[in-house]
């Protein structure tokens, strides 16, 4: 199937869609679309507040528009969707986006319409959960009245270093011509190629385990910091140490928070249990980076304490509040964990960070942050969350000044020299 002159349609314009909309928007026609009227307006007026693509980037993708009416789908004939896939407060699949977005793209298909799936999902999602939505709403036959495939997104928030483009791109399809033709098409907007896998299946799996094995790895790191503290060692430093052999992986002990490492395990471990199979290590991995938040917090106050300065009542300021360094994407950051674990000490928390937006934390998660940089000479304690490039050019003298003369400073992501703070991942 030659997809080369058909009218795109990208479902979901946040982290992953608008990327890939304003790359195919440069070559051929596109419309953009999500169901947030706000959004459609910022991106009308030139602006992401995401961050992700910037001023000078959305005016070359001079064939893209924006809409939020689903009619205006009608035109097209490829649907690519990139929504996200959370999970709910028991850590389940939460399919809702994926199958709300399966029901829009029914309603509008034409015949011989192709729709590409790029959210993470567990292998057998696509044609046992999105396929019968889009067959009930559009009344048409799976694989001879419309097609699938699945190319799963690895858009990195915030890297500027690794873009849409240069990232090598697997592709699938749901026969071997919709795999050619979905390759194809891809091909023409990824310079670093592509790979094509066998089934739609086998690609929903090879990016459920890319952000699996991440999050298993830096478990291991967030057990050896653990232990090693016990032990009363830094763990950076046995973890530069051990980097001195070639083939040591350099991970690093961290929260694991955002919409993707800290999400897609539970996918797979979903599926796995469906099928009457129990992940003991991939779970076991997901309890560690879980439960690191309240280790940051935990020690934060013993320290506190070591030092004779009052916890009840007092000031505590985290410096950071987004799921990663220099990015306002706030979605399932472990820093809220942080903070509700001071506050059930009946501790004061302030919460500073100059890359998000305020009004996203408070609908998120109910927290009022600062407006302004917080004061000098306030805090018992500081919690260096993230690792923010504002953070790191305030240095250590910068940081404590915010605090009292015997400030806590711990550091989480360690990137302030070895001795500068109190404690360090």
């Amino acid at each position: 199937m030659n997809l080369n002159q058909a009218k795109i349609a990208v479902i979901g314009l946040g982290y992953v869609g608008l990327p890939l909309a304003v790359e195919f928007g440069k070559k051929r026609p596109v419309v953009g679309f999500d169901i947030n009227p706000a959004r459609i307006v910022e991106l009308q007026s030139g602006q992401d507040g995401t961050l992700e693509v910037s001023v000078e980037e959305l005016k070359t993708a001079s064939q893209l528009s924006y809409s939020c009416a689903p009619e205006d789908l009608q035109s097209c004939e490829v649907f690519i969707v990139t929504v996200p896939t959370p999970v709910d407060k028991a850590n389940r699949p939460d399919m809702t986006p994926l199958i709300k977005a399966s029901e829009t793209v029914g309603k509008v298909m034409p015949r011989n319409a192709v729709v590409i799936y790029e959210s993470t999902v567990y292998p057998g999602a696509t044609e046992e959960v999105c396929v019968p939505v889009l067959e009930r709403m559009s009344g048409m036959k799976f694989n001879v009245d419309f097609f699938c495939g699945y190319s799963p997104e690895r858009i990195n928030p915030g890297d500027k270093e690794h873009r849409l483009p240069t990232i090598k791109k697997v592709t699938s399809g749901s026969t071997p011509e919709i795999a050619d033709g979905v390759d194809a098409l891809y091909g023409q907007i990824i310079m670093a190629g592509t790979h094509k896998a066998s089934s739609i299946k086998v690609a929903e799996a090879a990016k459920v385990i890319e952000n699996t094995q991440r999050d298993l790895n830096i478990a291991l790191m967030n057990e050896l910091s653990l232990i090693f503290h016990r032990l009363e060692i830094d763990t950076l430093e046995v973890l530069e140490a051990a980097g001195t052999k070639w083939n040591f992986l350099p991970f690093r002990p961290g929260l694991v928070g955002g919409h993707c490492i800290g999400v897609d395990p539970y996918y797979l471990t979903h599926k796995a249990q469906e099928v009457g199979y129990h992940p003991e290590v991939i779970l076991a991995g997901r309890r560690i980076n879980d439960n690191m938040a309240s280790h940051v917090a935990d020690e934060t106050v013993k320290l506190m304490l070591r030092k004779n300065l009052p916890v009840l009542g007092s000031k505590i300021l985290v410096l950071g509040l987004t799921f990663k360094e220099n990015c306002p994407d706030v979605r399932n950051t472990k820093v809220v964990d942080i903070v509700s674990n001071l506050q059930r000490y009946n501790a004061h928390v302030d919460i500073y960070d100059p890359w998000i937006h305020l009004d996203d934390a408070k609908h998120e998660y109910g927290l009022t942050c600062l407006s302004e940089p917080p004061p000098l000479g306030t805090y018992a304690a500081i919690v260096l969350a993230v690792g923010h490039r504002e953070f790191v050019a305030m240095g250590e003298s910068g940081i404590k000044a915010l605090g009292v003369s015997d400030v806590v400073l711990f550091d989480v992501k360690g990137i302030l020299k070895n001795g500068a703070a109190d404690a360090r991942l």
